[in-house]
């Protein structure tokens, strides 16, 4: 019997680092869309001035944005893969991190992202957020049969 078959384990809601991959997967998916209002598809991997509430992008920024959400959005439906998504957070932008210190606000062919300071700021709460995500706790649900640790997958 799996744990589907107990009572209560009927529909549940999402946990809280589902919520939370789900959250951040919908902002960066908005983010890649408005953001392809404001660059268009002009100098894709160059540096340029364009921004979104002070953040730097570029059209190639905008598709990192859109398919980091959207990967977001389609793991945060289990735990398991909302946790997967979230190592993906802490590692891409831990490494996007260490690459805007050396690229932020550079005019050269190093900053094919367009990233600036405030980016990278942004950079290193993604990590955080994503290691919430993936090590966060998570409590069991109490059932008729015992706990039932299904939400823990």
């Amino acid at each position: 019997m799996s744990n589907a078959d107990l009572p209560g384990a009927g529909h549940r809601g999402m946990t809280w680092p589902q919520m939370l991959a789900m959250a951040i997967g919908v902002v960066y998916t908005l983010v890649g869309i408005v953001g392809f209002f404001i660059t268009g598809f002009d100098d894709f991997a160059e540096h340029t001035d364009e921004t979104i509430l002070g953040f730097g992008i570029n059209p190639l920024h905008n598709i990192v944005h859109l398919v980091i959400g959207l990967a977001g959005i389609a793991l945060a439906r289990k735990l398991s893969t909302a946790r997967t998504y979230g190592w993906l957070l802490a590692v891409g932008y831990g490494a996007a991190f260490v690459y805007g210190l050396f690229a932020a606000d550079e005019e050269g062919s190093l900053n094919f992202l367009s990233i600036n300071w405030a980016d990278n700021w942004l950079h290193l709460a993604s990590v955080i957020a994503g290691l919430a995500i993936a090590l966060g706790p998570v409590k069991t649900v109490d059932t008729a049969r015992g706990s039932d640790h299904s939400l823990r997958r």
